[in-house]
């Protein structure tokens, strides 16, 4: 009978993502034998320092993929934003799953009475408004802060890591008025009842690559390439593959407020033939400045479409804000 191994984090998030492919691929194959295996990251073990001060790339992901270069695992899961757009030698992302929503989320404490999801155009916007001036809140990302003090300069970000869990106990212990999240995230473990509000494209754009998974395999390994390439959906790969490309043209990393969505869109009404939409963002630290650009091409062209993006920031002078922020 054949034995299949995945590497994953040990987080809920992560293994809950870990056990959805195990689902997807034993539903595929009746009798499919299929063991997680647990590795430890250094983002998951470096809890006390923002992504940005620690630096470096691949913090979930590296020890993830040694388990598949040394022969611990045949494949590994990983939420699509957190891996490098640099190829590791030796490894393939073999499988992009249908996406979860990429958007993300906004929580606030109960005592602020802010109750129910808000989405739709300007919903988050709306709710962000009402939060008390200077009002802490909590994320670790970059892009979103950006992003937010756009919209309330006078807000104060505060650091937010660890799991979900720890991130909603601080945000109901009282040590944050308001947090952002994936809503992906959120969703995915049973907790989309804490959102608030919902941000749009318009308001806030997601990471490259969120709400998308990535399964990866060792590139030798034929076997387990077929295997995967059941589970490859083809919108989400155009879409993804537009965002990273933009990412990686820009140079972004965690220490780069940089952010993308690309869709595939209808050609026409009622035309069955789409083309590849893709809007982008860098910004300052400070929120002071936001860029965006945005270009529609041919669905099956996703690189191009992110060049077109890409140099339409640096047009605006993107270069000098990825240099300042490269400075840091």
């Amino acid at each position: 009978m054949t034995a299949v191994r995945i590497a994953t984090r040990g987080s809920k998030l992560a293994l809950w993502q870990a056990e959805h492919i195990k689902a997807e691929l034993c539903a595929r194959e009746p009798g499919l034998q299929v063991e997680l295996v647990v590795v430890k990251t250094t983002g998951d073990r470096v809890l006390d320092r923002s992504l940005a001060a620690i630096g470096g790339k691949g913090l979930f992901t590296k020890e993830v993929e040694e388990a598949l270069l040394d022969g611990r695992a045949d494949l590994a899961v990983h939420s699509l934003k957190d891996v490098p757009t640099e190829e590791t030698e030796g490894l393939v992302l073999a499988a992009f799953p249908p996406r979860e929503q990429p958007w993300d989320a906004l929580l606030c404490r109960p005592e602020l009475g802010m109750a129910g999801v808000v989405s739709g155009a300007e919903g988050a916007s709306q709710v962000l408004a009402q939060l008390p001036p200077s009002a802490r809140l909590g994320t670790s990302s970059l892009r979103r802060a950006c992003q937010i003090l756009a919209l309330r300069p006078d807000l104060q970000i505060v650091p937010l890591r660890g799991n979900v869990d720890t991130r909603l106990r601080k945000l109901y212990e009282g040590e944050l008025d308001a947090a952002v999240l994936a809503a992906a995230g959120l969703t995915r473990l049973g907790l989309a009842s804490h959102i608030v509000a919902v941000f749009s494209s318009a308001e806030l754009l997601p990471a490259c690559g969120q709400g998308a998974l990535a399964v990866q395999c060792r590139s030798q390994d034929e076997a387990t390439r077929a295997r995967l390439a059941r589970l490859d959906h083809f919108a989400t790969r155009q879409a993804v593959q537009a965002e990273r490309t933009l990412n990686h043209r820009l140079g972004g990393s965690c220490q780069t407020p940089i952010a993308a969505f690309a869709q595939l869109v209808p050609v026409d009404v009622g035309v069955s033939a789409t083309h590849l939409s893709l809007t982008a963002m860098v910004g300052s630290l400070d929120g002071r400045t936001v860029l965006r650009a945005t270009s529609t091409g041919a669905a099956d062209a996703p690189d191009a479409v992110a060049e077109t993006v890409a140099q339409a920031l640096l047009d605006q002078g993107a270069q000098s804000l990825l240099r300042s922020d490269a400075a840091r």
